[in-house]
């Protein structure tokens, strides 16, 4: 097996945790996203972060086009490999 791994990137926390559990829901995943806060480069306050959805998909069974179109509900995007 390989180690893929999707990087969803969505613009608050709750945006973050609401796709993490609609995730599950949609595209029945084996194991719940990883969810990681990013600080933009210099900035210290939580409202200038984002937070990623890290998902591993080492069956390569994820389209990434439904990813993109699913983390797009909420403002968010996939970052590419």
């Amino acid at each position: 097996m390989s180690d893929v791994r999707h990087v969803l990137v969505l613009p608050d926390r709750d945006a973050a945790e609401e796709a993490a559990q609609a995730l599950g829901e949609r595209f029945g995943l084996d194991e719940e996203p990883q969810l990681v806060r990013d600080a933009l480069a210099g900035e210290d306050d939580a409202e200038d972060a984002q937070w990623l959805l890290v998902l591993r998909d080492e069956r390569q069974r994820l389209d990434p086009r439904a990813l993109d179109e699913f983390v797009g509900e909420w403002d968010g995007w996939r970052e590419e490999p």
